[in-house]
């Protein structure tokens, strides 16, 4: 039998994998930062139709990863969601703006021209990464809000989180969160070099373009990044002690608690070494043989390792994976800001389509990608973008 300890556990697995995925697909996202930055029309009409294939999956996993928040963690959608919505806004806006932007680039009748859609894949790229990473920042660094459960039973004002008056716009400009929010853009941008390396054909001034690309934005992710989880070993973390009913009865400030909590949950160690290896291995042979063009796989995988243990680290272990700066007691806790042992059982058996979704996202890249994009491709009749 499942116990509800057991479930809470499952669906921050679940969420984690998520999350990994949606940091790989932001590819997309990184390739159309580079629009505004090439010249040629031909240039950006290529990069526009090989991100424009798979911008759908992007959108897509976001939108499921905010539906698992909210069904398996809801007090952490309300709180986040709900509180720091102006964080989360300027996110779904600059997802809204990119959905449009595929649909009208090259549409017959367009007024505004080519040039006005590229901006706002490239406004797309650039607040969708940055925001995303300051997002997932707070999971570490914490956040501005109070929780008060008791609230639900004043028929004035029945809110659970109260957040910061500003509502989001403090964290965007913490510049711990804005570490990682750069290294996610450019971690995005350096995956779009590898994808596109990948996926285009038969354009060698191009691909040794995009191996400069590869070099100049994987060092700077690498800084950022370093610099990143360097502040997490060493940043201290909220050991948590749950009482009846999964509420917390205690909160310690533990010194160094994530650098501990890895070597505690080894497998999460073991999981972020072998990310970072296949990441590097990705960049250095993609620089430095003559044509690779299996990188994307090697660091899409290692990144989707990284991000995992990241998520593990956070939520497991007895910490708070979002600690309140505010009130160190409203922080949550997987135990203390799920859904009831029923909802997560029923939930648990929906999940079990999850591997056949994933076969079919597989299946449908494959089809995709069986004919590499090219140059005259571009020239024919049929749909582009």
């Amino acid at each position: 039998m499942m116990t509800l300890e057991y479930l809470q556990n499952y669906w921050w697995l679940l969420i984690s994998v998520l999350g990994g995925i949606l940091v790989f697909l932001l590819f997309v996202q990184g390739g159309q930062s580079m629009l505004l930055f090439t010249g040629s029309a031909d240039r950006r009409n290529l990069i526009a139709n090989s991100m424009g294939r798979k911008w759908e999956l992007t959108f897509t996993t976001l939108v499921v990863f905010g539906g698992a928040f909210f069904a398996s963690f809801p007090l952490f959608y309300s709180t986040s969601f709900g509180g720091a919505y102006w964080l989360w806004i300027l996110i779904l806006f600059s997802f809204v703006v990119q959905a449009v932007s595929y649909e009208y680039r090259r549409k017959k009748g367009n007024l505004y021209g080519t040039r006005f859609y590229d901006l706002l894949l490239f406004i797309n790229g650039v607040v969708g990464c940055v925001l995303l990473g300051v997002a997932v920042s707070m999971f570490f660094f914490g956040a501005e809000f109070t929780v008060a459960r008791g609230n639900l039973l004043d028929a004035q004002a029945p809110v659970i989180s109260t957040w910061a008056p500003t509502h989001g716009f403090e964290a965007i400009f913490n510049w711990k969160n804005l570490v990682l929010g750069v290294a996610v853009l450019f971690l995005a941008r350096t995956l779009a070099c590898l994808y596109m390396m990948n996926n285009i054909k038969e354009d060698v001034s191009f691909f040794r373009t995009l191996k400069n690309g590869v070099l100049v934005n994987g060092v700077i992710f690498l800084i950022f990044f370093l610099w990143f989880l360097t502040m997490v070993l060493l940043a201290p973390g909220l050991t948590v002690t749950t009482g009846e009913y999964g509420y917390t009865a205690s909160v310690e400030t533990t010194e160094y608690f994530y650098f501990f909590n890895y070597l505690h949950l080894w497998w999460a160690l073991v999981a972020l070494l072998l990310g970072v290896v296949m990441v590097l291995y990705a960049l250095i042979r993609s620089i430095v043989a003559n044509h690779y063009t299996k990188g994307i796989w090697w660091g899409g995988f290692g990144v989707f390792l990284v991000v995992c243990s990241l998520f593990w680290v956070a939520g497991y272990g007895g910490g708070a994976y979002y600690p309140s700066l505010l009130d160190p007691m409203s922080s949550l806790t997987l135990r203390n800001s799920s859904s009831s042992e029923f909802t997560l059982t029923a939930m648990s058996y929906v999940s079990i389509i999850i591997p056949f979704v994933l076969g079919y996202i597989w299946y449908a890249w494959a089809s995709m990608d069986r004919r590499k994009l090219t140059p005259d491709e571009l020239k024919e009749d049929g749909h582009k973008y």
